[in-house]
């Protein structure tokens, strides 16, 4: 039975560090029950959006890890780790149903979407794609009711500034994750490199209305630290506080976007959490 656990923990250990930097070494901090409940969360998380990623997309193959994920769900152990991890995350950290269904349903729509009219149909994306891990986390972290709408603006701030810093990546996918009447707004027709360059200033006001909405929920985000025990509050701090940096060289230079993939280093990850955590032990 151990080395079955050790090997279930290696592999979604595995998953989380190829993932993202930011919030591997964010989450590394964390005392040792929640961070093991973290790396199960995104290992599902990042298995299912991998599936849609991929160029071409292995629909056929994110079908039938949601499949797992319900068999699973109905107790069924179906031998994948990540699904049968989950669902056990799932019933102990008592995750609504209506959430996870919400992030499957998220995943799907990158099958069969491209572009969003406006805010209003791309908030039901950002939901299912962000809202609700923020959602996982509260439960993870044993937080009170009263935190999760600012658990949910801190989802859907940090996929947003994604969205901001991911433009070229995701125009490669053939996808726009914007309000099309906002590129409207700027008249641009696409967020394709050689259009905007040929529409500087135009591109400049349509990103920095796009930062703006995203430093608007970041500060909501942000009213809700206080729920956050501080032990936890060091990491969820840091890897916020990581997104805010990349929302500032990417508003320093939005064409930044089109050149490199903004993204803090490792050390200046570390070297923030040290930060934090003297700061927050003084409050």
């Amino acid at each position: 039975m151990t080395s079955q656990t050790n090997r279930i923990n290696k592999t979604i250990y595995s998953i989380f560090k190829k993932g993202s930097k930011t919030y591997y070494y964010s989450t590394i901090f964390f005392p040792k029950k929640v961070k093991r409940d973290v790396f199960i969360l995104y290992s599902f998380l990042r298995k299912a959006d991998d599936y849609v990623d991929q160029v071409p997309q292995d629909s056929e193959g994110f079908y039938q890890f949601r499949e797992l994920y319900y068999q699973a769900k109905e107790g069924i152990k179906t031998g994948n780790i990540i699904t049968d991890s989950f669902a056990d995350l799932a019933r102990r950290k008592n995750f609504e149903d209506k959430w996870i269904d919400a992030f499957l349903a998220s995943m799907a729509m990158d099958i069969t979407r491209s572009t969003y009219p406006d805010m209003n149909e791309l908030l039901t994306y950002l939901y299912g794609s962000s809202e609700v891990v923020g959602l996982f986390m509260a439960r993870i972290m044993d937080l009170p009711e009263e935190s999760f709408p600012a658990a949910r603006h801190l989802g859907r701030a940090m996929q947003y500034i994604n969205f901001i810093r991911d433009i070229a990546e995701d125009i490669k996918l053939g996808r726009t994750y914007f309000p099309q009447n906002d590129l409207e707004e700027f008249n641009l027709t696409s967020l394709d490199e050689k259009q905007t360059k040929s529409n500087p200033e135009e591109f400049r006001g349509f990103m920095h209305k796009q930062l703006e909405i995203y430093k608007s929920w970041q500060k909501t985000a942000e009213s809700g630290f206080h729920y956050i025990p501080y032990r936890y509050l060091i990491p969820i701090k840091t890897a916020s506080d990581m997104y805010k940096w990349t929302a500032r060289q990417i508003e320093i230079d939005p064409f930044v976007v089109y050149q490199r993939k903004v993204k803090p280093s490792a050390p200046k990850i570390v070297s923030n959490i040290f930060t934090n955590s003297i700061k927050l032990s003084l409050n």
